[in-house]
């Protein structure tokens, strides 16, 4: 059975896409597409896949899936990727929302390619102190959609970002879910400098849009950061947060960037 789809990317962050509001594709050959499809090399390729799933309520349910198999709550660059791409293929508007395992999330393509609203974030009471690597690393514990831990570093370009982000996304402190960890500095020219360890795709990516938005907020908690900000990734392209904060809550969380189509086609499943 020959399944259409199309590669996306956001901010260096690249996803595959697929249609599967008719049901063709059942639930249990999914992790299996995933694992295949988004193998560098040997397949599409792609750091997550996403299937757009009808919905009795929202404009469309997705299923969000890791390269490695694993689902997440939620990815800020897929989902304006997804908001382009649901709005092609006439599954939603404009202007949108649909259904994630973090909460009903609202879109809208814009200029720059799309803006979603993420859900409310409780702000981290202060900072936590972890034995890494043989010494003290000072971060912050936030959940963004998924849970992120965010470290401020003065050498952005020479941190081992793979090696160090395992450390802490394994660290017992995180244990069993672990936890994404992102890297960042302030840069001299007002933007925030970023680079990201995901977890289930167990390795550094080139944006990670979730991420951006934890760094913002650790920003504006801590350091006195105004919304909108505006964070460079490692994929050298720019994505802007926007927040209010309230008591101990980010609220109004929005994330705005390019969402790009790299290219269309189509795979032959057997036996779905």
């Amino acid at each position: 059975m020959k399944i259409n789809f199309e590669k996306m990317e956001g901010a260096g962050n690249d996803f595959i896409l697929i249609d599967n509001r008719s049901g063709d594709i059942p639930d249990a050959r999914k992790v299996g597409l995933v694992k295949n499809y988004c193998r560098r090399a040997l397949g599409i390729g792609a750091d997550g896949m996403v299937f757009l799933e009808p919905d009795k309520e929202l404009d469309f349910s997705w299923d969000f899936y890791n390269r490695d198999g694993s689902r997440a709550e939620m990815c800020g660059n897929a989902a304006r990727c997804v908001a382009r791409f649901a709005h092609k293929v006439g599954a939603a508007g404009r202007e949108m929302t649909f259904r994630t395992l973090a909460g009903p999330i609202k879109a809208q393509l814009t200029e720059r390619g799309a803006k979603v609203r993420l859900t409310d974030a409780i702000l981290p009471s202060g900072s936590v102190e972890l034995e890494v690597d043989g010494g003290k690393t000072t971060l912050w514990s936030l959940n963004t959609g998924v849970p992120h831990a965010v470290v401020k570093i003065d050498d952005i370009a020479g941190t081992d970002v793979q090696r160090i982000g395992s450390m802490i996304r394994y660290h017992e402190y995180f244990a069993p879910a672990g936890t994404n960890v992102d890297f960042f500095t302030f840069g001299d020219d007002g933007l925030i400098l970023i680079r990201t360890y995901e977890r289930g795709v167990e390795g550094e990516t080139l944006a990670c849009g979730t991420g951006c938005v934890a760094t913002s907020i650790v920003a504006g908690t801590f350091f006195s950061w105004k919304s909108p900000i505006t964070l460079k990734t490692a994929s050298g392209e720019e994505l802007m947060v926007y927040f209010e904060l309230r008591d101990a809550t980010a609220e109004q969380v929005h994330l705005e960037g390019g969402a790009r189509l790299v290219f269309s086609g189509w795979v032959d499943v057997a036996n779905l």
